[in-house]
């Protein structure tokens, strides 16, 4: 999956609204719950490695020098 965070939560809050209407057959639905699960799936691993990042800038002190810029 090739998306930015921002378009895969994106794609999964329009799931969730079709998802919530009712409006789809069973096997929309599961296909759209698949859909879901792909796309979750891919938001947490960009979060985790976005979280990942900033532990190791934290632990390079780089967090000093924002914090110095800020002031």
């Amino acid at each position: 999956m090739n998306l930015t965070y921002e378009e895969a939560y994106s794609k999964l809050e329009i799931i969730l609204e079709k998802l919530e209407s009712k409006s789809a057959s069973l096997d929309e639905s599961l296909s759209l719950y698949e859909e879901g699960i792909k796309l979750y799936k891919h938001c947490n691993k960009l979060l985790e490695n976005a979280q990942l990042k900033i532990t190791k800038f934290s632990q390079l002190g780089i967090e000093e020098d924002f914090n110095i810029m800020e002031e």
